[in-house]
């Protein structure tokens, strides 16, 4: 979340970020908040001073029963203000859980950066890697590959649990597999620590990175336990050192995990449901990272370039864009995509998404770290696919394949098939 007295001291700020953001929808939150805080402030001084007024009585009250003075009037004044005290300290709980919710509503602040624009189409390219391929046929779609291939089985996938799911068989499996070593070990070999995290996580964890309480449609929901599987595992390794105070020697601190991920892809439905590019489960290589403030844009183009490594690897064409304005994520403060060639759609498609959210997700989840002097900060984090596996099989599938209507597999990978 934002920095509340940020917030208070200067909401023009906010307010400014959210049109950027395509969302003056929030604007009036903005100023709930400030309201609010104002009242929470004034509750507060009122308290104190009442309770400053109450141990003044209890001081004269001692005094009078020395002297063998009357207590009664004044003892009687002091049960009315114990009431208005307790009426007061209600009102203030109430007060601070409500303007806890309404930050929790307002998104991250843009990195100055970030491009204008409402939707993805001002999204802005930075850089080309590699030449889209012409074939000479008719390219196929990898889903029609596979399916003829018999690697990919979509219509059993269906029987068996529903749509959005699929088989991989023999080949497939095989390569999402040494998919996810190629990653892992370009990863580690970079600085990363592999982690293999859990797949289910609390309400507290996806709050702390920002996908509650604004984002449950999109989570899977274990009601019984009110757990959720992972929508990513940026939510169980970021959560990794919720609530720590970290020491500034250990910064940047870098970590890889491989993890299935679950989404319910809510509000997306007759979009990209043919084939691999939107299901409801899903591999993926994750990179997250811990910085202190002052490097943590230079963490940003590291982690980017981390990522750009597999698909140069694989020899896959791509694109890097600077996400506008009203295409980035609610925590974000600046996001990269990285979009690989398609020659089936004759366009680029996102495989990764790189992203910085400086102190955001730190604030909601208590990650800190303590500088040389002494002094506690907020860390900040960042996070980024490093790749989405299937993603990328469908792109190897698509840009290698033959007009037999197979594939060939790409050199990176043969080694690890044997």
């Amino acid at each position: 979340m934002l920095d509340l007295k940020t917030l208070v001291a200067d909401p023009a700020v906010v307010e400014a970020s959210l049109k950027k953001r395509n969302k003056s929808n929030l604007i009036p939150v903005v100023s709930d908040v400030v309201a609010m805080d104002k009242e929470r402030r004034e509750s507060i001084q009122k308290v104190e001073a009442l309770k400053a007024k109450r141990n003044t009585a209890s001081q004269e009250i001692g005094k009078l029963k020395k002297s063998g003075g009357d207590t009664a009037p004044l003892m009687e004044e002091m049960k009315a203000v114990a009431t208005e005290i307790k009426s007061l300290d209600e009102r203030l709980g109430d007060i601070e859980s409500k303007l806890s919710l309404l930050m929790y509503e307002i998104p991250n602040l843009l990195h100055a950066s970030v491009p204008e624009g409402t939707d993805l189409s001002g999204n802005v390219e930075v850089r080309r890697w590699g030449t889209p391929k012409e074939l000479p046929f008719p390219a196929k779609a990898h889903d029609e590959i596979g399916e003829k291939m018999g690697i990919l089985d979509f219509k059993k996938a269906g029987e068996v649990t529903g749509a959005r799911f699929v088989f991989l068989k023999g080949l497939a499996a095989q390569l999402e597999r040494a998919l996810i070593r190629l990653m892992i070990e370009t990863h580690v070999k970079a600085g990363y620590q592999e982690m293999i995290p859990p797949y289910i996580v609390n309400r507290a964890a996806l709050t702390g990175t920002g996908q509650l309480p604004k984002f449950e449609e999109d989570v899977f929901h274990i009601e019984k336990y009110d757990y959720f599987l992972i929508p990513t595992a940026e939510v169980p390794v970021t959560n990794y050192h919720r609530q720590e105070i970290l020491e500034e020697k250990d910064l940047t601190i870098k970590y890889v995990a491989y993890t299935p991920c679950f989404r319910s892809e809510a509000g997306s439905y007759g979009k990209d449901t043919k084939g691999m590019k939107r299901q409801h489960q899903f591999n993926k290589v994750e990179l997250v990272k811990f910085s202190k403030p002052e490097n943590s844009f230079a963490e940003l183009d590291a982690l980017l370039g981390d990522a750009e490594k597999i698909l140069q690897i694989l020899n896959l064409p791509y694109r890097v864009v600077n996400l506008c304005g009203g295409d980035i994520g609610f925590n974000s403060t600046k996001t990269y995509d990285i979009e690989v060639w398609s020659p089936f759609t004759k366009g680029y498609m996102e495989i990764s998404s790189c992203s910085n959210f400086v102190d955001f997700q730190a604030r909601r989840a208590n990650i800190r770290y303590r500088a040389k002097d002494g002094k506690v900060h907020f860390v900040h984090t960042l996070n980024g696919s490093g790749l989405a596996v299937g993603r990328t099989l469908l792109a190897i599938m698509e840009n290698y394949q033959k007009e037999d209507g197979t594939f060939e597999v790409p050199a990176a990978l043969r080694a690890l098939l044997g």
